[in-house]
């Protein structure tokens, strides 16, 4: 009986979504506990321990019921369907959040912001102007999810690459 390649989909889906809610869960709690107004970043380490393990440990399931053989550009199709996925899920949670459960967070934390901003004798005025133009422009829900996609799809790539370039056969 000949073996049948498992599709990437099925991985990728399966990872992509437990990767976005690991995500999601952390922007949860540090909500809830008011670390996301504090400006507080060691929770996202999680994540950052998180998104590689899950991409390489879904490529290596991938490899595994793949009669234990993998071609680069199918750990490259894994990986990234992951963190895209992740990124999705992602994405769906900011415009929720942002337009649904605290559409008045954003203001709230530009806010605290710019008080921090002020707080610096070694600002200029213009520095804090211009600070805060860059800082309204990426904390819009569009603009977040921009640049979450685009950086799952290039820590991604790298680490997919990484992964398929450990675990491809030689064959």
């Amino acid at each position: 009986m000949e073996h049948q390649k498992p599709t990437a989909g099925k991985f990728a889906l399966n990872y992509g979504v437990v990767l976005g809610m690991v995500m999601l869960s952390i922007s949860v709690i540090m909500y809830v506990t008011g670390m996301a107004l504090e400006g507080v970043q060691w929770p996202a380490v999680i994540y950052y321990i998180a998104f590689p393990v899950a991409i390489i440990y879904g490529i290596s399931q991938y490899k595994k019921s793949n009669a234990n053989t993998l071609s680069l550009g199918d750990a490259l199709k894994v990986g990234l369907a992951i963190a895209i996925i992740s990124a999705l899920v992602y994405v769906v949670w900011i415009f929720l959040f942002n337009y649904v459960i605290d559409p008045e967070f954003t203001a709230q934390s530009l806010e605290i912001v710019k008080d921090k901003m002020l707080e610096n004798p070694n600002m200029t005025e213009e520095q804090i102007k211009q600070s805060l133009e860059w800082a309204e422009m990426f904390s819009s829900p569009s603009a977040a999810s921009a640049f979450w996609i685009a950086m799952s799809l290039f820590f991604g790539l790298i680490y997919s690459l990484i992964g398929g370039l450990v675990m491809k056969n030689n064959s």
